[in-house]
């Protein structure tokens, strides 16, 4: 079996930032595995991009499958240039796609990117989908990220990831656990925007506002809160649960920026009780006043990494749950979705 694999890992999350993508080089020696992320781009979307992504879990069934061909052929153009570029030596494409269904109660999940599209423009086979098997066999679908803070990040107490949605990963008794925390920048960055900014750059909007003890207290009885993991979270919830309450409520953006920072801080803070030297990823990880709050209301050490891993750890693990599909070795783990069973999910295409 090869040891080394070098990856191109995608990846668009829900804070509709842009398409990130990493070429990684993974190697297994000693029976551990080791990597380094070689080359990185994010091609930001533009506000049109933004809109139609948004706006396709209302479109006909004849629409969302045209949307996923031509996002897939999208995707493919860029990985192709990716590679040109760089002149990459490229075994193949992991590709999480751009979520736009999550509803494993319903038993669905549903990423846009047609994986035979992007196969097809780039010229490279592509493994994508990985969600849809751990739905099938009773799991939540999410999150995947933690089998790859068990092999590439062991060395830390918990992985924290400050995305669209925050999540968290860590070994309890042999196992990992892992799940969704709380809303982050899917909201944070709504705001943002209207005050003109793409994002609250450092928390400096949030840190001018003042919280919201109204606000703060409704958000934080919200029932998903209450929940034991598994558990992950989509943008139906958020549509369904907590836009009406931010609606309900007239304070000013800042005021809201500042009331939803010390919200998730708090959500992190009760979902991390026990934990030591945390690794902080994703683009929240940038936000220094949201870091300064989970710092001060939760005690804790957080360890914050070089830039390159803070934007790129998801699109290097999904690189890494591409490399376990092709060793036929499971990367969604029971333990963190509530599946049946362990699973090698993904479809391969070339």
């Amino acid at each position: 079996m090869k040891q080394t694999y070098n990856v191109i890992g995608t990846m668009s999350g829900t804070s509709l930032d842009g398409l990130d993508m990493a070429h990684c080089t993974f190697k297994f020696e000693n029976n551990k595995w080791s990597f380094v992320i070689n080359h990185t781009v994010t091609i930001s979307y533009e506000m049109e991009m933004k809109v139609y992504l948004s706006s396709l879990n209302n479109v006909s069934g004849v629409d969302l499958i045209a949307a996923d061909r031509n996002y897939g052929k999208w995707m493919g153009i860029q990985v192709k240039a990716f590679v040109s570029k760089h002149l990459l030596q490229t075994d193949f494409i992991a590709s999480h796609g751009h979520t736009i269904f999550h509803q494993p109660d319903k038993g669905f999940t549903f990423q846009l990117g047609h994986g035979p599209a992007i196969a097809a423009e780039c010229g490279l086979p592509v493994i994508s989908d990985f969600r849809s098997l751990d739905v099938a066999l009773g799991g939540q679908g999410a999150p995947l990220v933690p089998i790859g803070d068990k092999y590439l990040f062991a060395e830390f107490g918990a992985c924290l990831n400050l995305g669209g949605f925050a999540n968290i990963s860590f070994e309890a008794d042999g196992n990992r656990l892992a799940f969704d925390i709380c809303p982050c920048n899917v909201l944070l960055n709504e705001y943002a925007e209207k005050l003109g900014k793409p994002f609250d750059d450092g928390g400096q909007l949030a840190s001018r506002g003042k919280v919201s003890t109204v606000l703060l207290t409704q958000l934080n009885e919200l029932a998903f809160y209450l929940k034991r993991g598994p558990k992950s979270l989509g943008m139906e919830w958020v549509n369904m649960e907590v836009k009406p309450i931010l609606n309900a409520i007239n304070l000013s953006t800042q005021d809201m920026l500042c009331t939803l920072v010390e919200h998730i801080a708090i959500q992190i803070a009760n979902s991390s009780d026990g934990k030591e030297n945390i690794l902080v990823t994703g683009g929240g990880a940038f936000n220094t006043y949201l870091c300064s709050r989970i710092q001060a209301v939760s005690s804790k050490l957080l360890s914050i990494p070089d830039t390159k891993l803070i934007a790129f750890k998801e699109a290097l693990v999904f690189a890494f749950l591409a490399v376990l599909h092709t060793r036929h070795e499971a990367n969604a783990l029971s333990s963190v979705t509530g599946a049946k069973n362990n699973s090698v999910g993904g479809n391969y295409c070339h």
